[in-house]
Order: structure tokens, then sequence, then C-alpha cells
């Protein structure tokens, strides 16, 4: 497989399309359409002129630190509650789904954020919680990768305060919910809910072993 020619077809802000031509493993010439929050999605660096230039990744990918390891393009953070002993989700409306979806807070890093610094700021923009500690977090690990080359950190941390929503957006419409792990597994059972799938995973262990 080869990656022979990769062209931006949009001029947007925080999401665009990128048309890929590529040769399979028998040499057939073929094309994938995708999206990126990148402006130089990593494909480019499997095109040979470019992969051949004497450039430090950091210098050629936003999504590179100064040490050459791959940054996130967004964070998504579980959230225990310490005094209520419960997990966080969100009800958020999205709009590609014309619906509510049951999910975690999540947003998009900063220039220059840590991951950590990313999650904190979330959080607290989306359900008015603060982080109290850090339990875990993942390595920079994709979305879908038959759409996009997005890539994410799932941050699990404990957090405190009362909910509120006054710091969201005016395109954010989003309800916080903190649920014990008997109505995690009442929401599971609810075929009419529409969940993110990682979160339905998450959730789903949670509601098993009432940990995260």
């Amino acid at each position: 497989m080869k990656i022979l020619e990769v062209n931006k077809l949009t001029d947007f802000k925080h999401l665009n399309l990128f048309s890929t031509k590529y040769k399979d493993k028998i040499g057939n010439i073929k094309s994938w359409i995708f999206a990126s929050r990148s402006d130089s999605p990593d494909v480019m660096r499997k095109i040979t002129n470019i992969s051949e230039k004497n450039v430090p990744i950091a210098d050629n990918l936003v999504s590179a630190d100064m040490s050459g390891i791959y940054k996130p393009n967004a964070v998504i953070i579980v959230p225990f509650h310490v005094y209520y002993q419960k997990l966080v989700i969100i009800k958020e409306f999205r709009v590609p789904l014309g619906n509510y979806q049951y999910g975690f807070p999540a947003g998009l890093m900063d220039r220059g954020e840590e991951v950590e610094e990313t999650a904190a700021r979330e959080l607290k923009e989306e359900t008015g919680l603060e982080i109290v500690s850090i339990i875990k977090k993942s390595p920079t690990i994709y979305s879908s990768s038959g759409m996009t080359d997005e890539s994410i950190s799932l941050v699990y941390a404990t957090c405190k305060g009362e909910p509120s929503i006054k710091w969201n957006e005016e395109s954010e419409d989003i309800t916080v919910l903190m649920v014990s792990h008997e109505e995690a597994q009442s929401l599971l059972q609810n075929r009419a809910i529409k969940f993110d799938v990682k979160s339905w995973i998450v959730l789903s262990i949670f509601a098993q072993t009432g940990k995260i």
C-alpha cells in the first residue's frame, strides 16, 4: 500500500475534507475521502516527496510535540464525582444526528495545551465541575479511522463541585447527569438512547463493576 497524492478539498476552521489517491497491495490506483482536524494530516508524510524532506516531524505536523510524540486532537473526560460517588455523563445535542447523544465531556485541544489542561478546561466549561485528580489517561487513539484521522485521549479523573451549564457556549445544548452503576445499567438497556461508542464501552464496564 502506498499513498500517492493528498489534496485539501475544503477550507474551514475545525474540520476539513481531503481526497487521497493510493496504490493498493496489488497495484491498483484507488481514491479515498476523509476528514481531518489538521491542515497537514499525518498521511501527507507517506507521500515520497514529503517524507524525504529533511524537516523535523514537529515542523511538519502541528499534531506532534517537540519530542515527536503525537498529541491528540481532542480529549474525552471520564469523570467520577468524589462526593456523590457517581459517574458524570452528559446528554448533548449533536448536529450530525439531529438528536441528543449520551456521552462524556470532551473538547478540542488548544495549541500549547497538555492533555490534562484540556481535560480540566473542558470539564469546567461543559459541566461546571473541577478535576480533583487524574486517575489514568490513554495514549493518542483514533475515533473512526475509516472516515477521519481525528485522534483523542481518554482521561479518567475524579471531580468535585455542583453541576452547572453557565459556561456552555451558545452552540452547546447540554444536560449534566450523574449516574450510579445501577442507573448506568438502566440507561444501557434503553434502546431509544443514542450513545457515543467510547462512552457506551466505559458505561458498560461501570454498570458491571461500579468502577471506572
